[in-house]
């Protein structure tokens, strides 16, 4: 089955098609700008030519139609017609406690995930627009949602409920929620595959380290604690997001310096993090340079950053009694040896060693633990789009996601 798996933003649109058996990526591409001035880059996997072009796309459901155009044209399309693609698959971002899956789409579904805008406010409104632009270009066409949040609804109360009264809780859903879902699922999945070991008897840590970077204790196969919170906001520091800090820091920087409630989760989302601490980028490979070159606050970043994924490894370990592997995925976690060095260098004590060769490898399915080593250390790149592809196909073909 042709699954087209759809990330939508307020003014973007990523998508790629895949083939659900195979894996295979037929096409992918990106329309930016939507409702500006628009532009669109579509690369067919098949060798025809790269459509790279401003195109007029006022509102979402134009980007669709121009992608499906591009999808069967003779220059760059890669089917004979749209009625091979058996469904879409929609990112949603945040489901709150009505989702512990993917599902199908209903009108039930869609007023579900306009009731959690209040705690997704940028992307849900995003991902319905998608879902809505879909609808209208491609009616008849099943669809299915693929929640951020849903894979760390297995979390026990003890580790999503805040320690704040609990009538925030019950009245307004302040609890940890968690996101990166659906990479943490899958690179977990493919760890039991490299390891022969049935997903259900493995205790694994998951580390999805990049611009947004979480960590997930995922034991026998399910979500029991993970970084992000109440928002991405919570957990490791990240590129420009802070994350875990003294919460009555806000109120003192916001009385000193007469910062609004805007301004200070300006500062706390866009310009903390290595970002905040370096002084010099977001980016990991940005940082490295510097450090290289003496840069003593670019150093700082990258140590401020290992050390905070040693300890949530660490105590992923402790929560789960044990730990049989730890894996390194997204960006920085896949490409970023010194990052994985960095964090794992003082965990010898869980029998966790890095081979500096292996680790010198990049962007490859890989276990780089040293001889010896009693907890693997993998490398794992994640395929968001290839799990929503997986779980709309069985969704829609009646065997559940």
């Amino acid at each position: 089955m042709k699954i087209l798996v759809i990330n939508a933003g307020s003014s973007s649109l990523k998508y790629q098609l895949l083939d659900a058996e195979s894996h295979d990526v037929l096409a992918k591409g990106l329309c930016e700008r939507i409702g500006i001035d628009g532009h669109l880059k579509h690369t067919p996997g098949n060798g025809k030519a790269v459509f790279d072009e401003d195109v007029a796309m006022p509102t979402h459901a134009e980007g669709i139609q121009k992608v499906l155009e591009l999808l069967v044209s003779a220059d760059h399309g890669v089917i004979a017609s749209t009625d091979e693609i058996g469904a879409v698959g929609h990112r949603v971002v945040h489901g709150g406690e009505k989702f512990a899956a993917s599902t199908l789409i209903d009108d039930s579904v869609i007023q579900a995930i306009e009731d959690c805008i209040p705690l997704a406010p940028l992307h849900n409104p995003a991902n319905i627009t998608g879902i809505q632009a879909c609808q209208k270009v491609m009616p008849g066409v099943p669809m299915v949602a693929v929640f951020d949040t849903a894979f760390h609804q297995t979390m026990p109360p003890k580790a999503y409920v805040y320690a704040l009264p609990y009538e925030y809780y019950e009245k307004d859903a302040v609890r940890r929620y968690g996101f990166h879902g659906t990479s943490h699922r899958f690179v977990t999945a493919e760890a039991a595959k490299m390891l022969g070991k049935p997903l259900e008897e493995l205790k694994l840590i998951s580390c999805h380290l990049g611009n947004g970077s979480s960590i997930a204790a995922v034991k026998n196969g399910k979500c029991v604690d993970t970084t992000m919170g109440f928002t991405p906001l919570a957990g490791l520091p990240m590129g420009t997001r802070c994350g875990d800090v003294d919460p009555a820091i806000l109120e003192y920087l916001m009385n000193k310096y007469s910062l609004s409630i805007g301004e200070m989760q300006n500062i706390l989302n866009k310009k903390s993090g290595v970002l905040g601490v370096s002084g010099v980028s977001s980016d990991f490979r940005d940082l490295d340079e510097a450090a290289q070159g003496g840069n003593q606050r670019a150093a700082l970043a990258l140590e401020v950053f290992q050390y905070a994924v040693a300890k949530y490894i660490g105590s992923y370990a402790a929560a789960m009694g044990g730990a049989d592997a730890v894996i390194f995925t997204a960006g920085v976690g896949e490409n970023s040896g010194s990052t994985r060095m960095g964090a794992c260098k003082d965990l010898g004590f869980m029998g966790i060693a890095i081979d500096p060769e292996l680790n010198k490898k990049r962007g490859q399915a890989l276990d780089i633990s040293a001889p010896g080593a009693t907890v693997r250390t993998l490398v794992i790149p994640t395929n968001e789009e290839l799990m929503i592809a997986m779980d709309t196909a069985a969704i829609v073909s009646g065997q559940g996601a």
